[in-house]
């Protein structure tokens, strides 16, 4: 049976080879498919923003005997029969109770209700209001971190690079993996929250991190070797991909399985709420980031500098010596 280390050396050497430049139109299609699903998963689930973002009055319930959520929402209805509360159960006896702005009275009313439901002390809940200016303003600021993030990310590659095309295929990259994560929080009906965005911001870096070694391969591979390594620009990007693939299967497991157990066993199973918020962006995007790399950066790349007239003339010598030397066989 091959070994993991026979598998990486045939791949680094080309004996098997992954066509991810070879069949780019195939992963293109899946690609556009997602992100499309997942710009028009809104439409139909609308992204839930926390309180952080939006606004709003939250109650927090602690020293309850028995969390029932049901009982919460029952609290708050009998004062505001027309509220939708969000109810999560925090730990092993603490509720957080999120409904929109009420008024003082209305939340005196609410907080004497859920001390009647849950049979607490006055002091087992504790009320909190979140204006919704302050909600916009952590939405602008986050906007405005995302958006300087993305040209600094541009200005930096395209410098590295020398090649304002590795930016553009590195940024494409990027946007997918945030509109298929967003995507994926809509459609579960999970909430952002600014623990969420930071959770974003994470990955995205992961990806830049995860493309950069890529493209840094891609680089050495059709930028070093020229045409002396007797493949056309498509097929040394292809070698590249599937030179690191290994390496990229490896940091993605490595990065998956920490971030997972603390999804599952510390904010699943214990209850800790922030870190659902952070570890599940983390989770979704490290492989949404790995699979955006392989299938959507590498290939995408290779397309926007195959068309030049330099790279097609070198092709086409590569192609007419390869062809010369089967006629001469």
């Amino acid at each position: 049976m091959r070994s993991m280390s026979d598998f990486g050396n045939d791949l680094y050497t080309g004996k098997v080879s992954f066509p991810f430049v070879g069949r780019r139109r195939l992963w293109f299609l899946i690609a556009a498919i997602l992100v499309i699903g997942s710009a028009l998963v809104p439409v139909f689930r609308p992204v839930q923003f926390s309180i952080e973002f939006t606004g709003g009055s939250q109650f927090t319930v602690n020293d309850v005997a028995k969390p029932d959520q049901l009982l919460a929402t029952k609290a708050v209805q009998s004062v505001v029969p027309d509220a939708a509360p969000r109810v999560t159960t925090v730990g092993d006896d603490s509720l957080r109770i999120q409904t929109d702005q009420m008024g003082e009275i209305e939340t005196r009313e609410v907080t004497s209700a859920l001390v009647e439901a849950y049979g607490v002390s006055d002091k087992s809940v504790s009320s909190s209001f979140i204006g919704p200016s302050w909600g916009e303003s952590v939405t602008r600021q986050s906007l405005w971190g995302l958006a300087i993030f993305l040209v600094l990310t541009f200005v930096i590659l395209a410098l590295y690079f020398r090649t304002f095309k590795m930016s553009v295929a590195a940024m494409i990259g990027l946007v997918d993996v945030l509109v298929v994560t967003v995507g994926v929080y809509a459609l579960f009906g999970f909430e952002i929250s600014p623990a969420a965005v930071i959770g974003f911001l994470t990955i995205l870096s992961y990806s830049l991190y995860d493309t950069t070694v890529v493209f840094d391969k891609i680089r050495e591979n059709t930028f070093e070797d020229g045409e002396k390594s007797g493949r056309t620009f498509g097929e040394s990007v292809n070698l590249a991909v599937n030179q690191t693939l290994i390496r990229s299967i490896n940091t993605t497991v490595v990065a998956v399985l920490p971030t997972g157990a603390i999804l599952f066993i510390g904010a699943l199973w214990l209850g800790a709420q922030t870190l659902t918020d952070i570890s599940l962006s983390i989770f979704v995007g490290t492989i949404v980031a790995a699979y955006s790399t392989l299938f959507v950066a590498a290939p995408l790349y290779s397309l926007l500098r195959e068309n030049e007239a330099d790279l097609k003339a070198r092709d086409q010598r590569v192609v007419e010596a390869r062809s010369a030397a089967v006629a001469a066989v």
